[in-house]
């Protein structure tokens, strides 16, 4: 069976089918294998997949994220983040960066972060002299940190797939983000200080007083989210209810530019995305359920340990698989699929598995700024209206950043785990 699940899976990806559907097919190949299985599996796991609380925070996270878009949260977090980090040369592009991380603390997407974000910083970068390539480069490599400053959605994913604390890997995601962060940052001030571009960013910079009261109930929605999981008030479940409730009130109540003939497309789009998720879940709960049942995570841990007798070299093994995996493979999909084979293994090595989820999630995000899929890479070309040959040059060198820090984070557990020892009190 298992040879039937993998010849399949790989078969399907390369014809370009679905990935949903790639996995449902595999899976339906691999019951008929077996022989002994019934084909009612396919609709009894399916659903089961589905049957779990924690899930139901995907598509309020991804609502949120869609109110914040058109409720004017998004535009004040720009103003706010110009207002910090914009005075200098090639603050334009350092306030890309950190209004994505903001706004990344609220709507746990990467690719809402590239459009709601994008969308207004793009055009702004291009008009101040920034070169095309270089403003889609900068917002593709910024709204990876959609996926690593809570909430998450990947992390939600991670923590249903390996019965992991969600709370934890919430917090476990501050310090990879904040990393994240800060070296973007700082390599775009550099290049643009080497390459000479963004000496005026400073000439339309708000004053940090009026932008910070006009984005105090914007930052509600952060303050309401993750003060809420961190003192027991709610679950992290919980916490995207109350995420639309904010967004709700701010935008409908306090800014007044979200109204009611906006949320029929709000809601569209929010089924449209939470469908396509949902739908990659429950095929992949089949598939995993089928993996487990063969026995191949025993089997590939047992090879683990024989081929790789340290730590270290079973982590350098583990990046190459993921990156090279997170180039062709949608991120929800991987995840769902991988994370609950190698996170034992992973535990075998004794390595934490929230750190680990860190370490997965992480990887798996560079796959969407590189081809060919590349999700955050595409929807930033489509933003600054070019091609994707274009982007690849200055790209470059946000990829090598952004491997860098997860290189930190792969090999000092404490930059992922200090949060939730901090905080939590866990050793």
């Amino acid at each position: 069976m298992n040879l039937a699940l993998a010849l399949s899976l790989a078969i399907f990806f390369l014809m370009g089918v679905p990935i949903a559907v790639a996995i449902g097919l595999a899976s339906v190949i691999g019951i008929e294998a077996h022989g002994r299985l019934p084909m009612l599996l396919v609709a009894q796991r399916m659903f089961t997949g589905l049957d779990s609380f924690p899930l139901m925070a995907i598509p309020l996270f991804i609502l949120a994220g869609n109110l914040m878009s058109v409720g004017g949260i998004s535009r004040r977090l720009v103003d706010l983040a110009k207002s910090m980090v914009g005075g200098v040369q090639g603050g334009l592009a350092a306030t890309c960066v950190l209004t994505c991380m903001m706004f990344a603390s609220v709507s746990g997407s990467s690719v809402a972060t590239t459009f709601a974000i994008g969308a207004i910083l793009i055009p702004a970068m291009v008009r101040h002299g920034y070169p095309r390539p270089m403003a889609a480069s900068v917002q593709a490599s910024s709204a990876e940190l959609g996926v690593l400053i809570p909430p998450s959605i990947p992390l939600i994913l991670y923590g249903v797939s390996t019965d992991t604390s969600i709370g934890q890997l919430f917090l476990a995601g501050l310090g990879p983000g904040l990393l994240v962060a800060g070296a973007l940052m700082a390599l775009v001030l550099v290049l643009c200080r080497v390459r000479g571009i963004g000496a005026q960013d400073g000439a339309d910079r708000p004053a940090l007083g009026a932008a910070a009261l006009a984005a105090l109930p914007a930052m509600l929605v952060p303050v309401v989210i993750l003060g809420g999981i961190y003192s027991g008030v709610f679950t992290p479940t919980e916490a995207s209810a109350a995420a639309v409730a904010v967004a709700l009130v701010v935008g409908m109540g306090m800014y007044r530019e979200l109204t009611f003939r906006h949320l029929p497309e709000v809601l569209k789009k929010t089924v449209v995305a939470t469908s396509a998720i949902m739908l990659i879940i429950s095929a992949a709960a089949l598939f995993s359920f089928l993996v487990t049942r063969s026995g191949l995570p025993n089997e590939i841990a047992a090879w683990f340990r024989e081929v790789f007798e340290s730590r270290v070299a079973f982590l350098l093994a583990v990046n190459l698989l993921l990156l090279f995996v997170g180039m062709f493979i949608e991120t929800s999909a991987a995840i769902l699929v991988l994370a609950p084979i190698l996170t034992p293994v992973a535990i075998a090595y004794g390595i934490d598995p929230v750190h680990f989820g860190l370490i997965v999630v992480m990887n798996l995000a560079l796959g969407m700024i590189t081809p060919p899929l590349g999700v955050n890479l595409f929807a930033a070309c489509a933003v600054a209206r070019i091609p994707v040959e274009r982007i690849i040059p200055q790209l470059l060198w946000f990829v090598v950043t952004v491997f860098g820090c997860l290189m930190i984070v792969t090999f000092v557990p404490a930059v992922s785990l200090w949060p939730m020892q901090t905080i939590m009190g866990i050793r």
